[in-house]
């Protein structure tokens, strides 16, 4: 076969070449590997390179299937995993200089069945801090550049992962999600990533950010081979506290059947009103709109709570979680973690059991008020994020003011999937959610194989030329700003950080007292009067 446009290859078309015969494993493996030596330089989308072992694997791989040993589609891909995915035998560094000499032992459950299902490894792929923070030019490794734009944000946290697949470095990989990290990149990398319903996919063995909101799931090309990825992955794990038994439906089987006659609801006023977003993205998703109903489906607005008490929920229990996850690393190496980091997980010693217990109970408050949408509504349409920023217009204190409508998901625990929805007028892509009940995860990958099949953006590629020199980033000033922190939020700040064991330099007390007030404003949101009989999510019931 011709094999000048192997990169763009879906998993799917490369799946059924090599079943066929057609296609070589190692022949597959050894194109990916010199387009991703020519080009990664430009896009840094790598943390640890896995080649030699993924030309191993291509080879055994490839002796299996020519004895008629062929496992099923994922047999003989080449695929990578952001590097917050423990890997037996290979550096795995949570993109930390704390975790520069990390090599676990065993592999995480999810790299296990990848494995079992033929899958190539073709390296441990670059993320954001711990999964978290944003792109920092203060670690050892650079950001990752959007291939859409050498100077553009690939989103986060899976950076490496929404950037590889979408410069033709592999045809999908892994990501997680806590409040949008698959879907984020996504949607800036033009690619499709679907986060599944909580308990569906194991984390064993993944870093974690939050133990109550994360989740690991894949991201590719199109919605049909984040399906196919998904067969390989989902499944109990009895070692995962947070996964559970279900029937496994087969999910390339359940794309099929169009949406005719699917309810739909649409949250316009996120995009019009809460959260607005450009002219271009706007028009997109009014387009998308139209098109879900030419394919048959009942299209309706829809409202839900406003994006920021979702954000309340998700930060007070995300960041007391990953703060107890990394206390003893904080107050025995405070200056080996990014500015980035800092910024986010710091605030989090303000954070009181009171409040962590609020929160859980308005989570579990929130859970209970999506119950009578999902009755109305067969799954939810909303924005995804676009076009994709500069990298030097990332401002970390961001994270603290503003609200994004990625974290309903992880907080109500279903199944989201983000695609693209069109390219601006600068050619950058911008991105829609398609979000559904727990345990829905077939009709949402359904509805977004629908909407994909009409359109044409899943089949646009970006431009990338060895030749081209990367823009250098302009270093922004991150000067913590304090001005708007008063003394007694500071100083109540100060001796929660004593009390938590750090001991901070000017700048990280700094990075502390600037997000301080936005903390404590969280916190006062979620302290109102309840009923004393008002249970937290964490309350499980076995037999429920």
């Amino acid at each position: 076969m011709n094999h000048a446009n192997l990169h763009n290859l879906t998993i799917d078309s490369a799946a059924k070449l090599i079943a066929s015969k057609q296609l070589s494993p190692v022949e597959y493996v050894d194109d990916l590997i010199a387009r991703t030596e020519i080009l990664d330089p430009q896009i840094h989308a790598f943390i640890t390179p896995t080649f030699e072992l993924a030309r191993q694997q291509a080879k055994s791989a490839e002796a299996e299937i020519m004895a008629g040993n062929y496992r099923g589609p994922l047999h003989g891909i080449p695929l990578g995993a952001k590097d917050i995915f423990e890997t037996a035998g290979i550096l795995t560094t949570g993109g930390s200089r704390t975790g520069s000499h990390h090599i676990p032992k065993t592999d995480a459950a999810i790299i296990s069945k990848l494995y079992q299902s033929g899958a190539l490894m073709l390296g441990k792929l670059a993320t954001h801090e711990f999964a978290h923070g944003g792109p920092s030019l203060d670690l050892p490794w650079p950001p990752v550049r959007n291939p859409w734009g050498l100077d553009r944000f690939t989103g986060g946290s899976s950076s490496g992962s929404g950037a590889a697949v979408a410069a033709g470095f592999m045809p999908g990989a892994l990501g997680s999600d806590t409040g949008g990290s698959i879907r984020g990149p996504a949607s800036f990398c033009g690619i499709a990533g679907f986060m599944p319903s909580s308990g569906l996919v194991s984390r064993t063995g993944v870093m974690p950010n939050s133990f109550t909101l994360d989740h690991c799931g894949p991201m590719a090309r199109t919605v049909q081979d984040c399906a196919l990825i998904l067969q390989s992955i989902a499944g109990h794990d009895p070692a995962d506290g947070n996964s559970f038994e279900q029937p496994i439906p087969n999910y390339q089987q359940s794309l099929e059947g169009g949406i005719k006659g699917l309810r739909i609801g649409v949250l316009r006023s996120v995009w019009e009103n809460e959260l607005p977003v450009s002219e271009d993205h706007r028009r997109a998703l009014e387009d998308a709109v139209r098109t879900l109903q030419s394919l048959g489906a009942i299209v309706q607005d829809c409202q839900i709570r406003p994006m920021q008490d979702y954000m309340d929920v998700k930060v007070v229990l995300a960041e007391t979680e990953i703060f107890a996850v990394h206390q003893q690393g904080l107050i025995q190496r405070t200056g080996e973690y990014g500015q980035d980091f800092l910024t986010r997980i710091l605030p989090a010693v303000m954070f009181q059991s009171i409040d962590y217990v609020a929160a859980s109970r308005e989570h579990k408050k929130m859970i209970a008020q999506m119950q009578p949408v999902y009755q109305q509504f067969d799954l939810l349409m909303m924005q995804g994020f676009g076009p994709a920023p500069t990298i030097s217009a990332h401002r970390p204190i961001n994270f603290w003011k503003r609200a994004n409508a990625q974290v309903p998901a992880n907080i109500t625990g279903g199944p989201a999937l983000s695609v693209c929805c069109g390219f601006n007028a600068a050619g950058l892509p911008m991105g829609m959610q398609l979000v559904g009940a727990p345990l829905s995860d077939a009709r949402v990958l359904r509805a977004g194989h629908a909407y994909e099949q009409a359109c044409e953006w899943h089949t646009y590629r970006p431009a990338l030329d060895h030749n081209t020199q990367a823009p250098r980033i302009e270093t922004p000033d991150l000067t913590p700003d304090i001005s708007g922190c008063d003394e007694q939020t500071k100083n109540f700040a100060l001796r929660m950080a004593h009390n938590a064991g750090l001991r901070l330099n000017d700048l990280q007390l700094n990075l502390l007292i600037e997000a301080a007030p936005f903390a404590l404003a969280m916190t006062e949101r979620l302290r109102h009067q309840r009923d004393w009989f008002d249970e937290p999510a964490l309350c499980f019931r076995p037999n429920s």
